[in-house]
């Protein structure tokens, strides 16, 4: 009966100091850095395929309210682009578009994690999470043409901008996105975090790929020595894979449906933390 009082009274006084050690730390928030691949889907991805990641990375900080809900505030940079050489789609591959662009993203989200979270603190040390918030972002799509870059936003290859198309105005240069995430997050140490997450972005704008809706060939107006210009030959490079196809009103892209992207993120984060006196 000794040996069992003695083993109680241990095992009631490790609980009450773990207890006390939860009851007084504090994790305030974090922040941290990010590094992964992100991926475009829209016009010249019609089938979500993943076959073309390109570079992405991010910093954000996020403040804890309590061990299950947080606010997270971080800007993300990500490369995107696709060509339509990689699409199996026959009139895709006569279409012969591509497109790449610089994207930077500054968005708000809330966070919950499912588990309780106590940095430092067996048991407690990691959680999966999901997240949900909204952003807005930068994005101007470009491709080359005989070795020459063009920034497809100024040549309004669908007619923005011309008077013959007196409807379609010029895109902008920015977005609002909306962010859904899930990840995991590992506490390695009392200051230090792991964490993995996949996030993608439903976004306000079809034209992150300069595609969304139908050729407008008469737009353009050829170079003062009677040759195509710049705009005309990037609007329609059907030229390239056979008879030109982008006769007016034909369909370019689908503006029925909204570009998104997604980006894929392994990072590292520091706690930021406080002590308080545990309760008598």
């Amino acid at each position: 009966m000794k040996q069992i009082a003695i083993v109680f009274f241990a095992v009631v006084i490790s609980l009450s100091s773990r207890a006390q050690s939860m009851d007084s730390y504090v994790q305030e928030g974090e922040f941290g850095v990010a590094i992964g691949a992100a991926h475009y889907f829209g016009d010249l991805n019609t089938r979500a395929s993943l076959n073309r990641p390109k570079f992405s990375a991010g910093v954000f900080f996020r403040k804890q309210f309590g061990n299950y809900i947080g606010l997270k505030v971080g800007a993300n940079y990500a490369r995107l682009g696709y060509s339509d050489v990689y699409s199996k789609n026959e009139f895709q591959q006569r279409r012969n578009l591509s497109f790449n662009t610089n994207l930077w993203e500054f968005a708000v989200s809330g966070d919950f994690n499912f588990f309780k979270f106590y940095p430092g603190i067996s048991g407690f040390t990691y959680t999966p999470y999901v997240s949900l918030g909204v952003g807005v972002f930068s994005y101007d799509p470009y491709a080359y043409l005989d070795s020459t870059k063009y920034f497809l936003r100024p040549l309004g290859t669908e007619g923005q901008g011309s008077a013959a198309y007196p409807d379609r105005k010029p895109y902008g240069s920015m977005a609002v996105c909306f962010p859904v995430a899930i990840g995991f997050k590992y506490n390695v140490s009392p200051a230090i975090n792991v964490f993995a997450e996949v996030g993608y972005r439903f976004t306000t704008t079809d034209y992150l790929d300069d595609v969304s809706m139908t050729y407008a060939p008469d737009a353009f107006v050829t170079t003062p020595n009677g040759q195509p210009s710049p705009a005309m030959l990037l609007a329609d490079r059907s030229y390239e894979t056979g008879p030109l196809i982008g006769v007016k009103g034909r369909q370019r892209g689908n503006s029925s449906q909204k570009d998104s992207y997604v980006m894929a993120h392994f990072g590292v984060s520091f706690n930021i933390s406080s002590y308080r006196c545990p309760k008598p």
